[in-house]
Protein backbone atom coordinates (compact mmCIF):
# COMPACT_ATOMS: atom_id res chain seq x y z
CA UNK A 1 0.00 0.00 0.00
CA UNK A 2 1.33 3.17 -0.90
CA UNK A 3 1.16 5.29 2.44
CA UNK A 4 1.60 8.75 0.65
CA UNK A 5 -1.39 8.22 -1.91
CA UNK A 6 -3.60 7.00 1.48
CA UNK A 7 -2.84 9.80 3.61
CA UNK A 8 -5.44 11.90 4.70
CA UNK A 9 -4.99 15.80 3.64
CA UNK A 10 -6.21 18.58 5.46
CA UNK A 11 -9.54 20.28 3.87
CA UNK A 12 -12.52 22.57 5.14
CA UNK A 13 -15.22 20.25 6.64
CA UNK A 14 -18.12 21.61 4.08
CA UNK A 15 -21.84 21.95 5.83
CA UNK A 16 -23.44 21.35 2.90
CA UNK A 17 -22.61 17.72 3.14
CA UNK A 18 -21.06 17.13 6.95
CA UNK A 19 -22.82 15.03 8.88
CA UNK A 20 -22.84 16.25 12.78
CA UNK A 21 -20.38 14.79 14.40
CA UNK A 22 -17.83 16.09 11.46
CA UNK A 23 -18.21 19.43 13.66
CA UNK A 24 -18.22 18.00 17.28
CA UNK A 25 -14.56 20.83 17.70
CA UNK A 26 -15.25 23.60 19.38
CA UNK A 27 -11.18 24.44 17.40
CA UNK A 28 -13.78 25.11 14.04
CA UNK A 29 -13.32 28.37 12.18
CA UNK A 30 -16.45 28.76 9.98
CA UNK A 31 -15.64 30.55 6.75
CA UNK A 32 -19.27 32.18 5.57
CA UNK A 33 -19.22 33.65 2.17
CA UNK A 34 -21.78 36.91 1.47
CA UNK A 35 -23.04 37.27 -1.50
CA UNK A 36 -25.96 38.97 -3.66
CA UNK A 37 -28.66 38.83 -6.09
CA UNK A 38 -28.48 41.53 -8.20
CA UNK A 39 -27.89 42.82 -11.83
CA UNK A 40 -24.27 42.49 -13.17
CA UNK A 41 -25.02 44.28 -16.82
CA UNK A 42 -25.80 42.50 -19.94
CA UNK A 43 -22.89 39.68 -19.40
CA UNK A 44 -22.23 38.79 -16.17
CA UNK A 45 -25.28 36.62 -13.70
CA UNK A 46 -27.32 37.71 -10.60
CA UNK A 47 -24.97 35.81 -8.19
CA UNK A 48 -21.66 36.94 -9.44
CA UNK A 49 -20.99 38.11 -5.85
CA UNK A 50 -22.12 35.10 -4.31
CA UNK A 51 -19.56 32.80 -7.00
CA UNK A 52 -16.80 35.88 -6.05
CA UNK A 53 -17.47 35.47 -2.14
CA UNK A 54 -17.65 31.65 -2.24
CA UNK A 55 -14.42 30.80 -4.29
CA UNK A 56 -12.25 33.30 -1.73
CA UNK A 57 -13.96 31.49 1.43
CA UNK A 58 -13.51 28.38 -0.21
CA UNK A 59 -10.20 28.68 -1.05
CA UNK A 60 -8.71 30.58 2.12
CA UNK A 61 -10.42 27.54 4.54
CA UNK A 62 -8.22 25.04 2.67
CA UNK A 63 -5.71 27.04 2.81
CA UNK A 64 -5.79 27.18 6.33
CA UNK A 65 -6.67 23.88 7.02
CA UNK A 66 -3.44 22.76 5.31
CA UNK A 67 -1.40 24.59 7.01
CA UNK A 68 0.30 23.58 10.23
CA UNK A 69 -1.03 25.81 12.55
CA UNK A 70 -4.43 27.03 10.82
CA UNK A 71 -6.41 25.03 12.56
CA UNK A 72 -10.05 23.35 11.25
CA UNK A 73 -11.90 25.36 9.31
CA UNK A 74 -15.46 24.33 8.49
CA UNK A 75 -17.27 26.44 4.79
CA UNK A 76 -20.85 27.07 5.19
CA UNK A 77 -23.63 27.60 2.15
CA UNK A 78 -23.74 31.24 0.78
CA UNK A 79 -25.86 33.72 1.77
CA UNK A 80 -26.91 34.73 -1.64
CA UNK A 81 -29.51 37.64 -1.02
CA UNK A 82 -28.26 41.12 0.51
CA UNK A 83 -28.79 45.02 0.73
CA UNK A 84 -29.14 45.67 -3.10
CA UNK A 85 -31.81 48.19 -3.29
CA UNK A 86 -28.86 50.48 -5.45
CA UNK A 87 -29.68 47.84 -8.13
CA UNK A 88 -33.91 47.64 -7.45
CA UNK A 89 -34.53 49.46 -10.99
CA UNK A 90 -32.94 46.10 -12.86
CA UNK A 91 -35.24 43.04 -13.67
CA UNK A 92 -33.78 40.01 -11.42
CA UNK A 93 -32.75 41.86 -8.37
CA UNK A 94 -33.76 41.05 -5.16
CA UNK A 95 -32.82 42.59 -2.31
CA UNK A 96 -33.76 42.28 1.22
CA UNK A 97 -32.38 45.04 2.50
CA UNK A 98 -29.93 46.35 5.28
CA UNK A 99 -32.34 45.96 8.65
CA UNK A 100 -33.21 42.37 7.74
CA UNK A 101 -29.52 41.16 6.31
CA UNK A 102 -28.78 42.62 9.69
CA UNK A 103 -30.84 40.31 11.61
CA UNK A 104 -30.19 37.37 9.49
CA UNK A 105 -26.31 37.86 10.13
CA UNK A 106 -27.04 37.99 13.56
CA UNK A 107 -29.31 34.89 14.29
CA UNK A 108 -27.05 33.06 11.95
CA UNK A 109 -23.85 33.72 14.56
CA UNK A 110 -25.62 33.03 17.41
CA UNK A 111 -26.51 29.81 16.27
CA UNK A 112 -23.66 29.02 14.51
CA UNK A 113 -21.52 29.85 17.30
CA UNK A 114 -23.10 27.29 19.88
CA UNK A 115 -20.69 24.75 18.08
CA UNK A 116 -17.38 26.99 16.75
CA UNK A 117 -15.31 28.56 17.80
CA UNK A 118 -14.74 31.90 15.15
CA UNK A 119 -17.03 32.80 12.17
CA UNK A 120 -16.00 34.61 9.64
CA UNK A 121 -18.27 36.37 7.42
CA UNK A 122 -16.45 36.86 3.77
CA UNK A 123 -18.33 39.47 1.73
CA UNK A 124 -18.52 39.91 -1.95
CA UNK A 125 -21.20 42.67 -2.22
CA UNK A 126 -20.23 46.30 -0.80
CA UNK A 127 -24.01 46.73 -0.23
CA UNK A 128 -23.60 44.11 2.57
CA UNK A 129 -21.35 46.40 4.76
CA UNK A 130 -23.43 48.31 6.43
CA UNK A 131 -25.49 45.18 8.01
CA UNK A 132 -22.35 43.30 8.55
CA UNK A 133 -20.67 45.99 10.59
CA UNK A 134 -23.62 46.82 12.60
CA UNK A 135 -24.31 42.71 13.10
CA UNK A 136 -20.87 41.82 14.05
CA UNK A 137 -20.70 44.75 16.58
CA UNK A 138 -23.15 43.15 18.48
CA UNK A 139 -22.17 40.12 17.96
CA UNK A 140 -18.65 40.75 19.37
CA UNK A 141 -19.94 42.92 22.52
CA UNK A 142 -21.92 39.62 22.93
CA UNK A 143 -18.85 38.10 23.56
CA UNK A 144 -18.89 36.23 20.33
CA UNK A 145 -15.34 35.57 18.48
CA UNK A 146 -17.19 36.95 15.18
CA UNK A 147 -15.33 38.92 12.48
CA UNK A 148 -16.01 40.15 8.75
CA UNK A 149 -13.48 40.26 5.33
CA UNK A 150 -14.35 42.14 2.46
CA UNK A 151 -13.52 40.99 -1.17
CA UNK A 152 -11.67 44.14 -2.92
CA UNK A 153 -9.11 44.72 -5.49
CA UNK A 154 -7.37 47.78 -5.07
CA UNK A 155 -7.76 50.12 -7.71
CA UNK A 156 -10.57 48.05 -8.78
CA UNK A 157 -13.76 49.43 -10.97
CA UNK A 158 -17.02 48.92 -9.04
CA UNK A 159 -19.76 46.85 -10.81
CA UNK A 160 -19.91 44.46 -13.05
CA UNK A 161 -16.19 46.04 -15.08
CA UNK A 162 -13.08 44.67 -15.91
CA UNK A 163 -12.70 42.92 -12.19
CA UNK A 164 -15.57 41.55 -11.44
CA UNK A 165 -15.48 40.06 -15.20
CA UNK A 166 -12.01 38.81 -15.05
CA UNK A 167 -12.83 36.92 -11.66
CA UNK A 168 -16.03 34.97 -13.44
CA UNK A 169 -13.85 34.25 -16.18
CA UNK A 170 -11.23 32.24 -13.98
CA UNK A 171 -14.16 31.03 -11.46
CA UNK A 172 -16.99 30.32 -13.88
CA UNK A 173 -15.76 30.79 -17.51
CA UNK A 174 -19.05 29.24 -19.05
CA UNK A 175 -21.60 31.68 -17.31
CA UNK A 176 -19.81 35.06 -18.46
CA UNK A 177 -21.87 36.55 -21.89
CA UNK A 178 -18.84 38.04 -23.59
CA UNK A 179 -20.30 39.01 -26.37
CA UNK A 180 -22.76 41.11 -24.53
CA UNK A 181 -19.82 42.67 -22.76
CA UNK A 182 -20.36 46.41 -23.21
CA UNK A 183 -18.47 49.56 -21.45
CA UNK A 184 -20.45 51.74 -18.62
CA UNK A 185 -19.66 54.60 -16.74
CA UNK A 186 -16.01 54.53 -15.38
CA UNK A 187 -16.04 57.55 -13.47
CA UNK A 188 -14.71 57.16 -10.24
CA UNK A 189 -16.79 56.18 -7.95
CA UNK A 190 -16.86 58.92 -5.63
CA UNK A 191 -18.25 61.16 -8.00
CA UNK A 192 -21.37 58.64 -8.59
CA UNK A 193 -22.45 58.28 -5.24
CA UNK A 194 -24.25 61.40 -4.98
CA UNK A 195 -26.39 60.16 -8.21
CA UNK A 196 -26.59 57.14 -6.67
CA UNK A 197 -28.08 57.29 -3.80
CA UNK A 198 -30.74 59.48 -5.27
CA UNK A 199 -31.76 57.05 -7.96
CA UNK A 200 -29.44 53.90 -7.99
CA UNK A 201 -26.99 52.73 -10.18
CA UNK A 202 -29.13 53.56 -12.83
CA UNK A 203 -29.34 56.93 -12.67
CA UNK A 204 -25.59 56.41 -13.34
CA UNK A 205 -25.37 53.68 -15.68
CA UNK A 206 -28.44 52.83 -18.28
CA UNK A 207 -26.57 49.14 -18.65
CA UNK A 208 -25.98 48.59 -14.66
CA UNK A 209 -22.29 48.57 -15.58
CA UNK A 210 -19.65 51.03 -13.44
CA UNK A 211 -15.98 50.06 -15.52
CA UNK A 212 -15.18 48.40 -18.36
CA UNK A 213 -15.93 44.77 -18.76
CA UNK A 214 -14.13 44.27 -22.48
CA UNK A 215 -10.63 44.52 -21.02
CA UNK A 216 -11.43 41.53 -18.49
CA UNK A 217 -8.73 38.27 -18.84
CA UNK A 218 -9.25 35.53 -17.16
CA UNK A 219 -5.68 35.50 -16.43
CA UNK A 220 -6.74 38.84 -14.28
CA UNK A 221 -9.44 37.24 -12.78
CA UNK A 222 -6.74 34.14 -11.43
CA UNK A 223 -4.03 36.36 -10.33
CA UNK A 224 -7.03 38.91 -8.62
CA UNK A 225 -8.16 35.20 -7.21
CA UNK A 226 -4.82 34.17 -5.29
CA UNK A 227 -4.18 38.00 -3.95
CA UNK A 228 -7.63 37.83 -2.20
CA UNK A 229 -6.98 34.77 -1.23
CA UNK A 230 -3.80 35.08 0.44
CA UNK A 231 -4.67 38.44 1.92
CA UNK A 232 -8.28 36.66 3.75
CA UNK A 233 -6.20 33.64 5.17
CA UNK A 234 -3.24 35.57 6.52
CA UNK A 235 -5.94 37.95 8.28
CA UNK A 236 -8.12 35.31 9.72
CA UNK A 237 -5.29 33.40 10.77
CA UNK A 238 -4.08 36.67 12.51
CA UNK A 239 -7.54 37.31 13.64
CA UNK A 240 -7.28 40.82 14.37
CA UNK A 241 -10.38 42.60 14.06
CA UNK A 242 -10.97 46.20 14.33
CA UNK A 243 -13.72 48.31 16.15
CA UNK A 244 -15.73 47.38 13.25
CA UNK A 245 -14.98 43.34 13.17
CA UNK A 246 -13.05 43.79 9.97
CA UNK A 247 -9.89 41.69 9.71
CA UNK A 248 -6.89 43.76 8.75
Amino acid sequence: MNSAYHRRVAVPTVLSTAISPELADEAITLFTPLGSTEQHGPHLPLDTDTRIASAVATAAARELAAGAVGGRTALAPAIAYGASGEHQSFAGTISIGTEALRHLLVEYARSAAQWCRRIVFVNGHGGNIEATVSAVRLLRAEGRDIAWWACAVEGGDAHAGHVETSLLLHISPDVVRREEALAGNSAPLRELMAPMRAGGVAAVSAIGVLGDPTTASSQDGARMLATMTRRCADAVHRWTPDADGRLV
